[in-house]
C-alpha cells in the first residue's frame, strides 16, 4: 500500500484524464457538502502508485480503496456517512 495523504478521501489520478476530471467534480461536490477532506495524488509522479496506472481515477475512503474508473456519487455519500 502506498503512503497516501492523511485525508478522508484520496483520488489517484493523472493530468489529461477525462475520467479523473469527472471524478474530481463528483468528489469535490460531495466533500463540499459533507465537510470531509479530499486530496489528489498524481499516479505518474510516484512509482509506488504504478499498480493503479490503468485504473485511474482510483478513490480511497478512510485509507481503503473505494472505486476506480468512475465515482458513484450515492455510493461515495454512503461511504462517508459510515
Amino acid at each position: 500500500m502506498p503512503d497516501l495523504p492523511d485525508t478522508r478521501v484520496v483520488m489517484i489520478g493523472r493530468d489529461g484524464c477525462h475520467l479523473c476530471d469527472v471524478a474530481r467534480e463528483v468528489i469535490e461536490r460531495v466533500v463540499g457538502e459533507t465537510g470531509d477532506s479530499f486530496a489528489e495524488v498524481d499516479v505518474d509522479a510516484d512509482p509506488a502508485l504504478a499498480r493503479w496506472t490503468d485504473e485511474v481515477p482510483v478513490t480511497f475512503v478512510d485509507g481503503r480503496q473505494h472505486d476506480y474508473w468512475r465515482v458513484d456519487e450515492g455510493r461515495l455519500r454512503a461511504a462517508l456517512k459510515g
